[in-house]
């Protein structure tokens, strides 16, 4: 999970019952440039990620896993309705995009 809002952050990570749906969490950042190496250490299966971040946004983060992990599910979390996000995250292969 990558958001720079600590409470939307938090509240994802603990407000979901990971294991009972078959997942392992198995992390959280704050930030795209942060969350990068871990997740090309970790190489998760799914990435949730906000677009609009300090540093390194959602956008270009879901440009470099898909070219290191191109099987790797993004699906972008976003309080951003504009239509030039959704078509961005389409052109890069984003698999999922949610409004807040």
């Amino acid at each position: 999970m990558v958001e720079d809002e600590y409470i939307i952050r938090e509240g994802i990570r603990d407000g979901v019952d990971w294991e009972a749906n078959g997942i392992e969490f198995t992390g959280d950042a704050p930030d795209g440039e942060i969350a990068l190496g871990k997740i090309l250490e970790i190489k998760p299966d799914i990435v949730i990620t906000d677009i609009r971040m300090p540093f390194m946004d959602g956008l270009e983060l879901s440009r470099h896993i898909k070219k290191d992990l191109p099987d790797t599910k993004i699906i972008v979390l976003t309080g951003h309705e504009e239509f030039s996000y959704a078509k961005e995250c389409i052109s890069i292969g984003v698999n999922d995009y949610l409004l807040k």
